[in-house]
């Protein structure tokens, strides 16, 4: 048994972030998240309702760091809501 063997049974796919594209301004979005592949494109409608979505692009984890010269770029402040700052949900 070669060393990589082991994880030759797991499939590890991304968890995609989408939102829901409102069709009228007093509407709000709603997000949700799936494992996809990255081979697969990407989701036309909401699985669930059939409302078309869009995929949202998030920042990660990790913030930057600057490193001393000026065109490092500051890590961003503390969220004060538990899905963190990249999430654009502003708390709620």
């Amino acid at each position: 048994m070669t060393p990589h063997s082991v994880y030759d049974h797991r499939v590890i796919m991304p968890t995609y972030i989408y939102e829901t594209i409102p069709s009228r301004p007093d509407e709000v979005s709603r997000r949700f998240e799936v494992k996809q592949s990255m081979k697969e494109s990407p989701l036309e409608r909401d699985p669930e309702t059939g409302v078309p979505v869009r995929r949202v692009i998030s920042g990660g984890f990790a913030p930057l760091v600057g490193g001393g010269d000026s065109s490092s770029t500051p890590a961003p402040a503390p969220s004060r809501h538990s899905c963190g700052s990249a999430c654009g949900c502003f708390g709620n």
